[in-house]
This record gives C-alpha cells, sequence and structure tokens, in this order.
C-alpha cells in the first residue's frame, strides 16, 4: 500500500515532501499551531468573559499562556519524532544469514512497529524488529505475528505491499530523497528510490537480486492466504552498493531519516502500521516529513 503505490491518495500533506532536511516537520508544525492558537484565543476570551470580567488584564494573559502552553504540550506529544541507535557490529569474517540473524539477537534490541495511524484501519498485529550494521551493510531482521498471512508475488518489484508485507524506507543524506525496500513474507522484494510517491524510480531487478540477501523463515514459494494465527520472519543485508544514487556512501557515523511499516493490502484484515507515527489523513508511507532518526554508530 501507501508504502506500495496504492497509494494514490496525494492531499494537501504531501506538499511537505518538497521541504528538505525536516523543513517540512516545522511548516506542519507552524501550520498546526496557528489553528490551536485561534482555539486557544477563542476560548481564552469566552472563560475571560464568564469567570474574570473585563477588568482583569493579567489574568486573561495568563489564562491565554496556559492554554498555549496545553496545546502546545498535546501536539508535541501526539508528533514525536523517533530516535534509534544503529548499533555498529564487528565481524572479521564472510557471515551467512543465519550468523547475522544470531548477531542481530545477541547485540540489538527489539524495537516495535505498533503505531496506528488511521482509525478506519484498527487491527495491529504484532510487529518488532532489530537493525545494526557492519562492514557497510545494514542487517535488519523483521519478526510478525498476524492472523492472515497472503504471498502471492514472487516478481521483484511486483505489488508486494498487497501481500503480508514488511517495509523499510530510508533517506540517507536526509534531503528528501528515500529507497523504499518493501519485502512481503517469502521474501519478494520491491525497491524504488525518489522524493515522493508519484516519483519512484525502481532499482534494476537483477541488481536486486544480486546484492541483497534475504531470508524468509515461510520459504520462498506463494500461496494463497492462511488463515489462523501465524509467525514469520525476514532477515535482510542490505550493502551500501545498493544506493546507487548514493555512491560511496558510508554508514559508519551516518545520520539519516526512516521509517519501518507493515501493510497487507489485501489480506483479510488490510492493516498500516508504523514505526514512527505518521500525521496524514489517510494511509500513506510516502511521507519522509514523518520519518524519524537513526544515527549509525
Amino acid at each position: 500500500m501507501v508504502g506500495c503505490e496504492c497509494r494514490g491518495f496525494q492531499e494537501i500533506d504531501i506538499v511537505i515532501h518538497f521541504f528538505k532536511n525536516g523543513g517540512a516537520t516545522h511548516i506542519a508544525w507552524l501550520f498546526f499551531f496557528n489553528w490551536y492558537l485561534m482555539i486557544v484565543v477563542i476560548l481564552q476570551r469566552i472563560l475571560f468573559c464568564i469567570f474574570l470580567g473585563d477588568n482583569n488584564l493579567m489574568k486573561s494573559k495568563i489564562t491565554t499562556l496556559l492554554f498555549c502552553a496545553f496545546f502546545m504540550a498535546t501536539f508535541a506529544q501526539q508528533n514525536k519524532i523517533k530516535s534509534l541507535l544503529v548499533k555498529s557490529i564487528k565481524c572479521d569474517e564472510v557471515v551467512d544469514l543465519e550468523k547475522v540473524s544470531n548477531l542481530l539477537e545477541a547485540n540489538t534490541q527489539l524495537e516495535d512497529i505498533s503505531e496506528l495511524n488511521w482509525t478506519a484501519y484498527p487491527y495491529r498485529p504484532i510487529v518488532k524488529f532489530r537493525i545494526a550494521h557492519c562492514d557497510n551493510q545494514i542487517w535488519l531482521k523483521f519478526y510478525v505475528q498476524e492472523k492472515y498471512v497472503l504471498a502471492k508475488r514472487t516478481e521483484t518489484n511486483s505489488d508486494t505491499h498487497r501481500d503480508s508485507c514488511v517495509e523499510f524506507f530510508l533517506d540517507p543524506k536526509e534531503d528528501g530523497n528515500y529507497y523504499n525496500f518493501e519485502v512481503n513474507s517469502i521474501g519478494t522484494m520491491h525497491l524504488a528510490y525518489g522524493p515522493n510517491i508519484g516519483k519512484r524510480s525502481f532499482i534494476d531487478p537483477e541488481t536486486i537480486r544480486d546484492q541483497i540477501k534475504i531470508n524468509a523463515t515461510l520459504g520462498d514459494r506463494p500461496f494463497d492466504e492462511i488463515k489462523g494465527e501465524q509467525k514469520w520472519e525476514i532477515t535482510l543485508v542490505i550493502p551500501s552498493d545498493i544506493f546507487i544514487h548514493d555512491k560511496g556512501i558510508q554508514l559508519g557515523g551516518l545520520k539519516a531519516k526512516a521509517n519501518f511499516y507493515k501493510c497487507g493490502d489485501d489480506t483479510s484484515i488490510p492493516h498500516y502500521l508504523s514505526w514512527n507515527p505518521v500525521g496524514t489523513s489517510r494511509p500513506n508511507f510516502h511521507t519522509p516529513a514523518f520519518f524519524g532518526t537513526l544515527i549509525f554508530e
């Protein structure tokens, strides 16, 4: 979906994509704060007239300040940007995916993908991930427990978001351009690059298959939807060479913007979860203004 090219809900909130380096977040904050301030002034005036009378200017100002503080605190809480330290794992040898999985288990903490951003989609499967980097590679492992699992897509860069899918969006230079890694439960990858949902450039499928290592606990054969509580995991090794629009990038010491998602557009219970909250009115994962921060050790 949303991390997915269905995505066609490009409402006014998508204009924030045109701002770089987090500027969109500040613009959005100012826009909403103006509305809050208007409400504050109206409420303050009503209370002032009822309780304080027209002669107590100081009390009027205090009341206004208290309302401003309350609404600002409420808005800040609802729009908190998450930050995550991506640990560096030392490895002196070439490691396979099983070893990667074990090293992630031993050296990193579980993070939740649990934000329900849209009330029309209340289902919340249990989704977690671990992330680290080693030898200029991103190591990433997802853990999923859900009621319905679907995996029909086997072609690289197909609509994997329609299946049971986990996603990782990364803006490595914090310039508004990001890579969207979308992988279904049997390891089929969808990967593109660009500044927004309408301007995506696919990474060559052969390059994806050659460079990204994927292990799926459900295997690699497609299947129709399985009903009943299911658990599955995906382990990924993403080399820095896959970032073809950012050649020579070094992960050590990098500060980047990112978000992690879970969706399943064609499952019996469509759902859209995120790691960092997304403040759009309808499901849309292509919103870098709502990415959190990754700090690579």
